[in-house]
Formats: C-alpha cells, sequence, structure tokens
C-alpha cells in the first residue's frame, strides 16, 4: 500500500463530536420501535467505551443503565447528544446542551426546513440557539452516525466491521445498501458514517475535512444530492484529495434553475455534468453508477494510485482479454506498449502460441500450473512501459475447472501476488469469474489486501480511478494556480455606470474590458449618428465589415435584425443601418437603441465559445466548448472552477468531444491551442478580478492556426439586489 502523505491547514472541531468520550442519550426509550432504543442497543451492543447517558424524565433505568430526568440533571459533561424527540421540542434542548457544556447534537427528527414555512421556521429557531449556546448541529433529518473504530453505533447496524472506508450520506438507504455490499464482500470496513440530514450547520465540507484529517479513513466516500456551499467543498476537497482518495457520486441536478439564465453559459450551467467537472478538477474520483460507489472506494482505499494510465493485461481467455481492451479504451486508459524485453520474458514462460502483445493472453499455458499467471503479473509490472497491471480470467478457479490437484499450485500463485503487492508500487488488480463463490485463492488475496472485482467493468472502473488520480497529484504539483490581475480603476467605473443605468455593459465597454486585459480584439468603431458612417467606411476601405445593434434592451442581437455581415463601402453600411433600425423597433418599440457597431469580418475558422458564470453554489465557473448557435443543443463543453491552473485551462481544450475539430479535420489546419489556453487563463483572471461581472460570453471566437479573434462578447452585470437573493438562496 501506498503511504498518505500531506496534511490539512486547519484542526477539524468535529473530532471531539464524532469521537466523543461520553454521549447523551436525549429521548431514550425501552420501547424497541423507538430510535432511542436502537441507539441504546447499538452503543450497549458495540461496547462504547465512554459514559452513556440516557435522558428520560419518566425512566430510571433503560437497558441496565440508570437514567437522568433532563440533559441539566447529568453528572458529566458529554461531547454529543443524540436527541430523538421530536422537531418542535429541539432547539429547547438545544439550549440545555450548550448550558451543559455539550458540544454537539445529532437530530433525528424530520419537520424542519425540508417542509417549508413552519418547518423552516423552526429550523431557525434551532439554529439561533446552537450559535447563542455554542452546540454544531448534525442534521436535523439526519439518519445517524457511527464511528466504528470508537465503537459508537448509533444507527445500531449490524454485520458492519472497522475499517479505513469513511462515508457521508444524504440517503439512509445509500448507506445500508454499501454495509451490506460490504458485508457480501467481506474485507471492506467502514471508519466514519454520518448522515447530513438538511445541513442547517455542518455541510459536507466540514465533514470532508475531518475525513481527511481521521487516522482511520484512507479514502472519503460521499453520496451527494445538492451541497450547501460547494466552492468551500471544492478548496477543502483540494486540500483532502492531496493526502487521500475522495470518492462522490453525485445524484441528480440542478437544470431546473436554468430556466432564467441569460446567456449561453447560464443556460448550460448548472448542470451535472458542470458538476462532475468541477469536483474532478479538485481531484475527486467521480463514480457515475452506485454500484461502482464501493468498488471504487475499497480500490483507492487499498492502492491509492497509479503513475498513469498505461495497463497491462494479462488474460487466460481471449475473449475477456477482449473486453477488458474495449472497456479500458472507453475509460479513457491506454494498452500499456511492453517492451521487448518484457515479451521476450513472457515468451520464454508461456507456449509458444500464446499472444505476448498487450492484451497477454497466456493460450492455456496456465491450465495445468495457474501460479504461472502471477509470474506473468511479476514480468509485466518490472515494464517501466506499465503503470498498473490487470489479471482477468478465471484465477481461483483452476482446481474447480479442471482438477483439485491444483489448488496447491494457485495458493502458491495467490501467495506470489501478495509479495508481488508489497514489492511494486503499480496497483494489481484482479478480475475473477469466481469471485462469487470466495474460492481459497482468491479468499486469501483478499485478505492481503489485492481488490477482487466480479465484473470486468467494475474493476476497469477502478483501474480508471486510480490512473485518474496519480495523473492529478502529479499535475497539480506542476501547475499550480495561475496569480491575480489587479482590476483597472477605469474599467471598474465601467462597471458602477453599467449598473447604476440598470443595464449589462455595451458589446464595446465588454471588448474594451477584455482589450485592456491582453485579450486580441478586433478593432471597432460605435456609429451613432448616420454622419459617422463616412468616418466607419474611410476607416476600414474596401474591408468587408460587420453591423450590430448597440442596445440595452437587446440582447439577442440576430433574433432582432439587428446584424448585418459581409458589408463594403459608406452606401452598404448607410443602408445596413437603416434596416437594422428599422428591424430591432419592430421586434421591441420601446427598446433604446445607442447606434450599431462596425467591425471587420474575422476570418474563416473554428467556432469556439469561452464563458463565465457566477453559480450560486459553485461561485465563479469557466466554461469553454464548440461555439455558434448550436452550443446548448451540442452541449459539448467543459466547466472549471475560477481560477484555473494552466493545467485546467489545456485539459478543457482536451476534454471536448470537438477537439479533433481543433486538430484539424478534412484537411483544416489545427487550430493554435496555445492561444486557447492563453484566453482562457485571462478570461479566468478577468472574472476573479471584477466580481462586478456576473455572466461573460465570448460567443463565437474563432480560432485559427495563427490565433483567435473575439467576434461578439456580453458581459452581464452582477445587480446587488439578485446578489442578494441568491445569498438567501444558498442559505
Amino acid at each position: 500500500m501506498n503511504p498518505i502523505e500531506g496534511h490539512l491547514p486547519v484542526r477539524s472541531p468535529l473530532h471531539a463530536i464524532l469521537a466523543p468520550t461520553g454521549i447523551a442519550v436525549v429521548g431514550a426509550s425501552s420501547d424497541p420501535t423507538k430510535r432511542g432504543y436502537k441507539a441504546m442497543v447499538g452503543l450497549i451492543k458495540d461496547g462504547f467505551r465512554g459514559d452513556i447517558y440516557p435522558v428520560n424524565p419518566k425512566a430510571d433505568m433503560i437497558l441496565g443503565i440508570k437514567a437522568w430526568p433532563s440533559i441539566a440533571a447529568i453528572p458529566g459533561s458529554p461531547e454529543l447528544a443524540l436527541i430523538c424527540t421530536p422537531a418542535a421540542s429541539v432547539p429547547g434542548l438545544i439550549a440545555e446542551c450548550g448550558r451543559r457544556g455539550i458540544k454537539g447534537a445529532v437530530i433525528l427528527a424530520s419537520g424542519f426546513a425540508e417542509i417549508g414555512g413552519e418547518g423552516a421556521e423552526l429550523e431557525r429557531e434551532m439554529m439561533a440557539k446552537a450559535e447563542a449556546h455554542g452546540v454544531r448541529i448534525i442534521g436535523p433529518n439526519t439518519s445517524g452516525v457511527f464511528n466504528l473504530h470508537h465503537r459508537l453505533n448509533l444507527l445500531a447496524l449490524d454485520n458492519v466491521k472497522p475499517g479505513d472506508v469513511g462515508i457521508v450520506s444524504q440517503s439512509g438507504n445509500m448507506l445500508l445498501s454499501l454495509a451490506l455490499e460490504a458485508q457480501y464482500n467481506g474485507q471492506v470496513g467502514f471508519s466514519t458514517y454520518v448522515g447530513p440530514g438538511n445541513q442547517s450547520d455542518i455541510g459536507f465540507d466540514d465533514y470532508l475535512r475531518y475525513l481527511g484529517e481521521d487516522e482511520h479513513t484512507r479514502v472519503a466516500t460521499l453520496y451527494v444530492e445538492g451541497f450547501r456551499d460547494g466552492r468551500k467543498f471544492l478548496e477543502v476537497a483540494r486540500d483532502v484529495t492531496a493526502m487521500k482518495p475522495v470518492v462522490v457520486y453525485k445524484s441528480g441536478s440542478t437544470e431546473a434553475g436554468q430556466k432564467a439564465a441569460s446567456s449561453h453559459t447560464g443556460a448550460l450551467a448548472g448542470s451535472y455534468a458542470m458538476t462532475v467537472d468541477l469536483l474532478r478538477q479538485a481531484g475527486v474520483s467521480v463514480v457515475q453508477h452506485s454500484d461502482e460507489i464501493l468498488p471504487v472506494a475499497e480500490g483507492l482505499g487499498l492502492l491509492q494510485k497509479a503513475r498513469g494510465k498505461r495497463v497491462a493485461v494479462i488474460s487466460d481467455g481471449g475473449g475477456q482479454a477482449t473486453i477488458a481492451s474495449d472497456r479500458l479504451a472507453e475509460a479513457g486508459l491506454e494498452l500499456a506498449e511492453l517492451s521487448e524485453e518484457t515479451r521476450q520474458k513472457l515468451r520464454d514462460v508461456l507456449f509458444p502460441q500464446a499472444s505476448t502483445v498487450n492484451p497477454v493472453d497466456v493460450a492455456g499455458s496456465t491450465d495445468a500450473n495457474p501460479s504461472l499467471l502471477a509470474t506473468c503479473m511479476e514480468i509485466v509490472a518490472a515494464d517501466d512501459n506499465v503503470d498498473s497491471v490487470f489479471l482477468v480470467g478465471m484465477f481461483g478457479g483452476y482446481s474447480i475447472r479442471f482438477a483439485e490437484s491444483l489448488l496447491g499450485d494457485e495458493m502458491r500463485g495467490a501467495e506470489a501476488m501478495v509479495d508481488l503487492s508489497k514489492a511494486t508500487d503499480k496497483p494489481l488488480v484482479i478480475y475473477s469469474l469466481y469471485t462469487p463463490i470466495k474460492p481459497p485463492a482468491l479468499r486469501r488475496l483478499h485478505e492481503a489486501g489485492l481488490p477482487i472485482y466480479a465484473s470486468i467493468e467494475q474493476a476497469v472502473r477502478v483501474l480508471a480511478a486510480l490512473g485518474e488520480r496519480g495523473e492529478y497529484l502529479a499535475l497539480s504539483r506542476q501547475h499550480p494556480r495561475e496569480s491575480d490581475i489587479a482590476p483597472k480603476p477605469e474599467l471598474s467605473d465601467l462597471f458602477q455606470r453599467a449598473r447604476a443605468e440598470g443595464r449589462d455593459l455595451f458589446e464595446y465597454e465588454a471588448k474594451r474590458l477584455l482589450r485592456e486585459h491582453g485579450i486580441d480584439v478586433p478593432q471597432e468603431l460605435v456609429v451613432r449618428s448616420d454622419a459617422e458612417l463616412g468616418e466607419a467606411a474611410a476607416t476600414f476601405g474596401d474591408t468587408p465589415l460587420a453591423m450590430k445593434v448597440v442596445s440595452k434592451d437587446i440582447l439577442h442581437k440576430s433574433d432582432a435584425g439587428g446584424v448585418k455581415l459581409n458589408l463594403v463601402g459608406e452606401a452598404a453600411l448607410r443602408r445596413a443601418r437603416e434596416e437594422i433600425l428599422a428591424a430591432c423597433r419592430a421586434y421591441d418599440a420601446r427598446a433604446e437603441i445607442e447606434g450599431v457597431l462596425v467591425t471587420p469580418m474575422a476570418r474563416k475558422g473554428t467556432e469556439v465559445i469561452v464563458g463565465v458564470i457566477r453559480d450560486p453554489i459553485f461561485g465563479p465557473v469557466l466554461m469553454f466548448g464548440l461555439g455558434g448557435i448550436f452550443v446548448e443543443i451540442l452541449e459539448d463543453v467543459a466547466f472549471r472552477a475560477i481560477p484555473l491552473s494552466r493545467h485546467d485551462a489545456r485539459s478543457m481544450v482536451e476534454q471536448i468531444k470537438a477537439r479533433r475539430i481543433l486538430e484539424g479535420a478534412r484537411g483544416e489546419p489545427a487550430v493554435d491551442k496555445e492561444a486557447l489556453v492563453e484566453l482562457l487563463l485571462t478570461v479566468s483572471r478577468i472574472a476573479d478580478a471584477y466580481p462586478e461581472l456576473s455572466e461573460l460570453d465570448l460567443n463565437p471566437v474563432i480560432v485559427n492556426a495563427d490565433g483567435y479573434a473575439v467576434v461578439d462578447a456580453r458581459v452581464i452585470v452582477e445587480r446587488e439586489s439578485v446578489n442578494e437573493n441568491a445569498k438567501e438562496s444558498v442559505a
């Protein structure tokens, strides 16, 4: 196993709460149907080593432990209270906890903000009491907590064993599913579990920080329906993923909130795809399917990382080798190119008909000698071109399929694989047909800490997570986030003037913002009267021009007939201006029209979009993708949280499916990717420097082999009232 490195800069206050030396069970009961009974049973059965204080005014003893009539009557000062009483009683009990010196409370009851109205008001009252008395809240509406290494089991779950997988899940049933899956697996154990509930106080970022610091947790695993503070979570995730893996399954999306968006970027932001991109940017391993959660958590917990994405496959069957190769390619992994030295060593031990080109097919060589698979694994693991080794086939089942006498050789092979896992830092991942029946050789491997999978797909997802994590750790150290720029007072004044006038930046103002921070923007003139058309014609001569309406009331200029292209000469400009003004007045008779913008036509090239949105959960986010009118239909875009590193910008360009177009298709030259990277980094810096910038759309940006041209630019100004509403919605 690889050691966990790194540290978190701030010590979590949750250690005392989640690993208490004493606990008060408020609403403790002898009635088996009550949560207060189940919690008492869990504490007693698991042998909680601290003090237990049942609180129930109607009982002297509960399950053999002295009960107390109130929190105030407790003789000690436990760090944690489990409150099992109805919602209406909670605010008063929180105040009592605070007066008794209790640091944290787990609130099981529902009936708070999740039901709205009176419930939301009750939650606000509870939080006011908690803040006034210094009590941290887990929940309300939580499924509960356990910390198995401290024998704290407030869920009274049976057959869960201590281990190194920490879990935070907004679904109690998902925890139950993982616990049952771990029981079937036989080797996976858990450290801490928390159901965050409504996150009225403690959120996912707080729990992740705790799991990052917890010595018993090697991998943090989260089932997330919604973040309270996504930006804070990303900051904590960057710290934690530098030390240990973080696995997230994100359910649902926020697409309903897109209907009011005023730009292409705003229409696409808030999506599930955006959340996934931002989590991966912070080093999080995102799983797409619920049945991948525990396998990926187990594999990352045991193996931590791979150096890269080059996989060597060793198989005892050609069909499964082909399937494995297909799944590896789909997951973005590579089949490692084995050196000639490695292939010769394989030829020396395998039958002549064996294939030594990756994927390696032993072609019957191991039928009477299954331990030979371990030899093959050792040979390929020594190859510098290999980052991880994937054994595919029937290992563990040779003695079942062929002859019982092969069991001894399989066990010797298993021991050799165990020894190899200790001698190499390259992950060894094993898929076997016989995993479901757990034959002795596979049990030995699993007990020794090698992950064994019953599905090629799950094994490949683990290999992908290991490779992604290894690459992230290497690149994040090489590419810190880019430095800031200072806002220019005259540009800040533009925002203030636009805000005072209740409008967004005009296009020419938006382009000035870009130009003064080093972005290449074509020359342009604002024409406010017929008299100025002659100057425009003289300035640009015979160059074909574009003309666009300038109006605070017309956002989508093409829809209003506010755009004319390929104009040459004063007469064409005059005619185009008249047509634009007529069309726009017909489109919106009340629209205030300042004039028209005249600029040279851009050269032919590839259209891309660059955008910024201030997401209410994740803060400022940059978007990049294929541009033009189809961006919202194709949704071939990549997102990153601002500020970006150079690697972030480069990876956005490489992520989109249309990257082949950027690389040159059907004889077209490849575009200048480095210019695109610089553009993305500069836009990131601008968005970071000007908080008044709410949304930005550069669409299209036309990219060529020698640079780019920003054809259209829209900057939406943050309205103070909108900002306050956003803050309230996040809270």
